[in-house]
């Protein structure tokens, strides 16, 4: 199955849920939940999902579930589809 990895900076408790653009290679993400029992990783989960066109199952958080800065992996996309995708949603 076809991976790839994106690095993201989260700002939880933000004013909406939005993909807000790039810092180097490192996408930013702002989320309205709290940071608190993984409510902000969920969040980005389920708005990544929604922005790609992707069920929530297919990305997970492999480090930093309780940090700003994680690292997730998306099942069904590669690298470069990733980018496509993410540009376009970015406009």
């Amino acid at each position: 199955m076809t991976t790839a990895r994106l690095a993201l900076k989260v700002s939880p408790k933000a004013s909406r849920d939005a993909l807000t653009g790039w810092r180097g290679d490192t996408l930013k993400i702002s989320v309205t939940a709290a940071p608190e029992r993984g409510k902000a990783s969920q969040a980005v989960i389920e708005l990544l999902a929604e922005s790609l066109g992707l069920p929530r199952g297919s990305i997970r958080v492999l480090r930093g579930e309780t940090s700003q800065d994680k690292i997730v992996e998306i099942t069904g996309m590669d690298d470069a589809m990733l980018r496509i995708a993410l540009a376009r949603r970015l406009g």
